[in-house]
């Protein structure tokens, strides 16, 4: 094969690495929020979540056991009014320690 020949393949060597997509503010965001079992995680994560949303509807709240129950995910969606008030809302939720991740 020839080089430089258009074999069907993208040279991805010369691109440059694409930016993350943008978010136009506000908007509902989605997020899942992972740490250990225990019956007063849920209510931990509210009590923060209705910090930086005071409409934060609790009773959409959806708690889900890993496999194994060793874990919890509380999965709900915020308004979101930027990215000053999801870094803080994440940095406070890790903060608590029983955070143990954010997606």
């Amino acid at each position: 094969m020839k080089k430089g020949a258009n074999n069907g393949f993208r040279d991805l060597r010369t691109q440059k690495p694409s930016e993350p997509p943008k978010i136009t503010f506000p908007c509902d965001y989605p997020l899942k929020v992972v740490g250990d079992a225990a019956q007063d995680f849920a209510a931990i994560v509210c009590q923060i979540l209705v910090k930086y949303d005071p409409e934060f509807d609790a009773g959409a709240m959806q708690i889900v056991d890993s496999r194994n129950g060793r874990f919890q995910s509380v999965r709900v969606s915020i308004r979101a009014t930027g990215e000053q008030q999801l870094g803080a809302l994440f940095e406070e939720l890790k903060a608590t320690g029983r955070v143990h991740m954010v997606v």
